[in-house]
Parts: C-alpha cells; sequence; structure tokens
C-alpha cells in the first residue's frame, strides 16, 4: 500500500504550538500514522462534508481531509474536543 503524504495548515501548526508538550508528541505521532492508514479504526467522517475526517486523542480532535488521487492527508484543526468543531463549518 501506497504512502500518503502529510500537509500541516497553518492554522493547524498554530493551534499545535498551543497544546502541551507531551499531548503534542501524542497528536503529532497519530498525525505521521495517518500516512500508513488515512482511515484508522475510530477515525469518523464529519457530517455534512465529503472528504472531511476527525481523530480522537486524548482530549484532542485532529480533523483532516484525504485526497485518495493524490495520496495526501491534510490537517486542517488540532482543537480540545469542547470547541474543535466550533468555527469549522
Amino acid at each position: 500500500m501506497a504512502r500518503y503524504s502529510i500537509e500541516i495548515s497553518r492554522t493547524a501548526e498554530k493551534q499545535l504550538k498551543k497544546v502541551r508538550r507531551d499531548d503534542q508528541r501524542r497528536i503529532i505521532e497519530a498525525i505521521l500514522s495517518l500516512a500508513d492508514d488515512p482511515h484508522p479504526m475510530g477515525s469518523r467522517k464529519l457530517m455534512g462534508y465529503d472528504d472531511v475526517f476527525r481523530i480522537r486523542v486524548g482530549q484532542y480532535r485532529v480533523l483532516y481531509s484525504v485526497s485518495g488521487k493524490k495520496l495526501i492527508v491534510i490537517v486542517l484543526k488540532i482543537g480540545n474536543r469542547k470547541d474543535a468543531y466550533r468555527a469549522f463549518s
């Protein structure tokens, strides 16, 4: 199976920098694992979107889009579960 390349949006980068160090490491590991399997067990498709998914990493959510034709995973947003979906629409 081909590996997907990972792209992180500027918004997600800024949000990741605001997270505590130990949580950052767990989130980065989860993001890097998306290169091998963009739809891991526990990932969910967001309602109302064709290609946007989320994974849970403790209290945080990683929202990402998968482009199958180009083999790219684009990380759109990283945030605490209580406000990760807010202002995403």
